[in-house]
């Protein structure tokens, strides 16, 4: 399994951003797979978005939808805990 540095992957990312060029394109371009570059672009999209707060008022929207959908799932998951360790106890 072939491993690539953080710098390689910022690159790679920066190149699908500003080339115009496609996620296919670039990938094949570096030897990598489309899939791989897909998740890198994904990650690091998620990362810049979570960044905030930021200046542009829809990008800073998104990255509160973004915050509120993992404040959620973190919520539900301590409900679920709660639940389960309240069930385990009670016996």
């Amino acid at each position: 399994m072939r491993t690539f540095t953080n710098e390689f992957r910022r690159e790679a990312v920066r190149l699908v951003e500003t080339s115009g060029r496609s996620i296919g394109e670039v990938a094949e371009d570096l030897g990598i797979g489309k899939s791989t570059l897909g998740k890198w672009l994904t990650r690091h999209r998620e990362t810049d978005l979570l960044s905030g707060p930021h200046e542009d008022t829809a990008k800073e929207q998104a990255r509160l939808h973004k915050e509120n959908e993992i404040l959620r799932a973190e919520r539900d998951l301590l409900k679920k805990a709660v639940a389960f360790f309240a069930k385990k106890t009670s016996r």
